[in-house]
């Protein structure tokens, strides 16, 4: 099972990721975590020890330079990096949870080096269609990261909408985009319901 989960800013989808993670635990389910936020809080949410000490992936820009082959001065790099070292040097096991912390995976264009970021969505890959534990992945908020790529392979979605127009609509452009991209199984949690006007505003 590889649950991914998603939504606008700030409804609180790494919270929501935490407490599945709890629950499948106390249900006896192995668990490995992929925090891919660009702002990654998964560890601390967890209540992970020395959570401040986590360093994501993404911003170890040498390494991943290193890794991808790319060389000063040179367009190339290597399309197809092994990346079995990294998956077991920096996953984090602690309090009985998987963590791989990531960091935002980027497009060229985006700001960002490609080759890094290939060797960051090839982990990602990799850990999406061999792990056997139940994953969950902690994405980035809003739409974008949907053309990425960064979901390939999850077999469900969980959408996080909050009572508000702007949140409906968000949930509503990421349910499409996650359709066009081959994810059919599709889910959505309402949070920060806090009346029965607000659960009406969301299932009417």
């Amino acid at each position: 099972m590889k649950i991914a989960i998603s939504g606008k800013g700030g409804v609180g989808k790494t919270t929501i990721m935490a407490l599945l993670a709890r629950e499948l635990r106390k249900s006896g389910k192995e668990v490995l975590i992929i925090d891919a936020d660009p702002s990654p809080h998964m560890a601390e949410t967890l209540g992970i020890r020395d959570a401040d000490q986590v360093t994501p992936i993404a911003e170890m820009t040498r390494l991943l330079a290193e890794r991808a082959g790319k060389t000063a001065g040179s367009p190339f790099y290597n399309l197809n990096p092994d990346v079995n070292d990294l998956l077991h040097d920096f996953m984090i096991e602690r309090d009985g949870f998987k963590l791989m912390v990531l960091g935002a995976i980027q497009v060229a264009g985006g700001g960002c080096a490609c080759p890094e970021s290939h060797v960051l969505r090839k982990m990602l890959k990799k850990m999406l269609l061999t792990a056997n534990e139940v994953v969950l992945l902690d994405m980035e908020a809003g739409i974008e990261h949907l053309g990425r790529g960064t979901v390939a392979g999850a077999d469900h979605l969980l959408i996080v909408v909050i009572p508000s127009r702007s949140g409906i609509r968000t949930a509503l452009k990421i349910k499409k985009l996650a359709e066009d991209v081959g994810i059919h199984r599709i889910s959505f949690v309402g949070n920060l319901v806090q009346d029965e006007d607000d659960k009406t505003f969301l299932t009417r």
